[in-house]
């Protein structure tokens, strides 16, 4: 009667060490597929010390982050001779992943800087990185010095272009010798304020030069004066050397200038005598019409002349001789106006013949 219960109790322990043992086995698995997976990465940081355990790279994996690159880059990291005491530590390489950092690349650039013997620490190139720089690149330069051309060609222009006192044009290229300034890296000015402070003085020293000879003459005078501002304070770089590559002389700039304001000067001229000889005309059609109407005021008084002499009549103040001795005076005034019309008619003909 008791078996049965028994029995089944004797299934239920064998059905649980099964799932313990099925569970143990796939544990046993995983651990075997991520130890096959790694085993490659562990050995390599085993045998070259760089100690980075099978936990930590199967961390990794779970927090994202691409275990090859960090091993590498740490094996890199140690066979050069940087320690975790340099900042080198499998930590601080996930964090700077993770931060979306180019590994390699900042662990390149502290290789570099060690060899040159610039001081830079993994805090900084990390910044300078995650800045947006090219920090291998900024090690490199300044190594070894690059040479930016001003104006950069690329942006369209060729030369820069200066007017000296003298009016003539100049036409200069300039090259810049540059290495970067590591303490100044990260929010210091980039190659394009090189280049635009550059351009800058040398059309401040060329625009004081009294003559353009004088630049043609000594062409090294202008290196020498831009040098003298101190143009990189405040950028990532330091200016080595500032060589004028060419100059070439270009237009009259003051002779056309003065063309220009000749021919402005003269257009103004001609609209000022154009306005007085307006106002001049306007002020003759002004006369014509004063003269019209002072004669038609004449001829308005000459018709009261009639009338005012009948009232005299009519009231007896003047009588018929007088009246007669006024038309004799008017008869002989227009007798003696005809006359002197016909002798000037005269002349005016006889001195047509003789011209």
């Amino acid at each position: 009667m008791n078996q049965a219960p028994f029995a089944q109790a004797i299934s239920g322990v064998q059905m649980g060490i099964f799932l313990l043992i099925l569970f143990l086995g796939l544990l046993a698995l995983l651990a075997f597929i991520l130890f096959a997976k790694y085993f490659n990465l562990w050995i390599q940081a085993k045998t070259t010390h760089a100690n980075v355990g099978m936990l930590e790279l199967i961390g990794m994996t779970f927090r994202k982050v691409n275990p090859q690159i960090i091993v590498r880059s740490k094996i890199m990291a140690i066979q050069a001779g940087l320690t975790e005491k340099d900042g080198i530590s499998t930590r601080n390489l996930e964090a700077h992943y993770l931060a979306g950092g180019n590994v390699p690349n900042v662990i390149r650039a502290l290789i570099a800087a060690n060899r040159a013997d610039i001081p830079l620490s993994y805090k900084r190139a990390s910044a300078i990185d995650l800045a947006g720089r090219n920090v291998l690149d900024a090690v490199q330069t300044s190594v070894n010095p690059k040479v930016i051309d001003c104006p950069d060609p690329t942006k369209g222009r060729q030369t820069i272009d200066a007017v000296a006192k003298d009016g003539i044009q100049l036409k200069v290229k300039a090259r810049v010798t540059v290495r970067t300034n590591i303490d100044r890296l990260v929010g210091g000015a980039t190659e394009e304020t090189i280049i635009a402070r550059v351009g800058e003085g040398i059309v401040t020293t060329i625009g004081s030069a009294n003559t353009h000879k004088l630049v043609l003459e000594n062409p090294d005078t202008i290196s020498k004066r831009v040098l003298e501002k101190g143009l990189d304070a405040g950028s990532a770089f330091e200016i080595l050397s500032i060589d004028i590559a060419d100059v070439d002389v270009g237009d009259n700039i003051g002779a056309n200038l003065q063309a220009a304001q000749a021919e402005a000067d003269m257009r103004v001229a001609r609209a000022m005598a154009e306005e007085r000889r307006a106002i001049a005309v306007a002020a003759e059609q002004e006369n014509v019409a004063l003269v019209q109407e002072n004669r038609a005021k004449l001829v308005a008084a000459e018709a009261e002349v009639p009338a005012a002499i009948a009232e005299a009549f009519r009231k007896g103040n003047i009588g018929v001789r007088d009246y007669y001795n006024l038309r004799n005076v008017q008869a002989d005034t227009d007798m003696r106006t005809a006359i002197a019309s016909v002798g000037g008619a005269s002349n005016s003909v006889r001195d047509s013949q003789n011209g």
